[in-house]
């Protein structure tokens, strides 16, 4: 199951962020990165995936 939210987490990081861990502070924090760059959404989305 990780491994489909990491490749969705590359296609839309705030939604692989969301299948993970809901509308908590990590989806708000994955909004504000990927609007300032789409790469470094898709990191802190893998970062978060991967962690938990």
């Amino acid at each position: 199951m990780d491994l489909l939210r990491i490749l969705i987490a590359i296609l839309l990081p705030p939604l692989g962020v969301f299948l993970q861990e809901g509308l908590g502070k990590h989806f708000w924090i994955n909004i504000v990165l990927t609007l300032f760059g789409y790469l470094p959404g898709i990191v802190h989305a893998v970062w978060v995936i991967a962690s938990r």
